[in-house]
């Protein structure tokens, strides 16, 4: 009887140790608020472009699409932005390959061919080539046409 006893006081020392919330389900962390660099909302559209050559990177929430008069569009997942200070980086590799980095500047912007002043600068690092221009919300650039 002394081993039926003995596996009995084990048995309930076992279940002593069972906490039931250990079996619970977690709840979610709080959702974090879209990064915002110069009053630009980074979780909405953006939109860098540029002149000399014209160029453009569409920011949605997925992806990065660049686009070139004189090159095919490419597309890049949206990893998120990196935001340090006055500067938030997208870092991507985009569908043929190359490296795609969309560095957004907190300091207002002048395309040079219009009147139209934008909250940010953009500089693009695509393959080899080192592209510089102005960025703004999409939503800001289809409410303002170009004069």
């Amino acid at each position: 009887m002394r081993p039926i006893l003995l596996a009995a006081v084990a048995a309930l020392s076992l279940t002593a140790c069972y906490d039931r919330n250990d079996a619970k389900p977690q709840s979610a962390p709080e959702p974090q608020a879209a990064a915002t660099l110069g009053g630009v909302d980074l979780g909405k559209p953006v939109r860098a472009l540029g002149t000399e050559p014209f160029w453009g990177v569409e920011i949605t929430p997925d992806a990065l699409i660049y686009t070139r008069v004189d090159q095919p569009p490419q597309r890049a997942p949206n990893r998120g932005a990196t935001v340090q200070g006055t500067v938030a980086t997208f870092a991507s590799s985009t569908d043929l390959n190359q490296a795609l980095n969309v560095v957004l500047i907190a300091t207002e912007c002048s395309d040079g061919m219009s009147d139209r002043t934008y909250p940010l600068t953009a500089k693009v690092e695509i393959g080899d080539d080192t592209l510089t221009g102005c960025a703004a919300p999409a939503s800001m650039l289809t409410a303002q046409p170009a004069p």
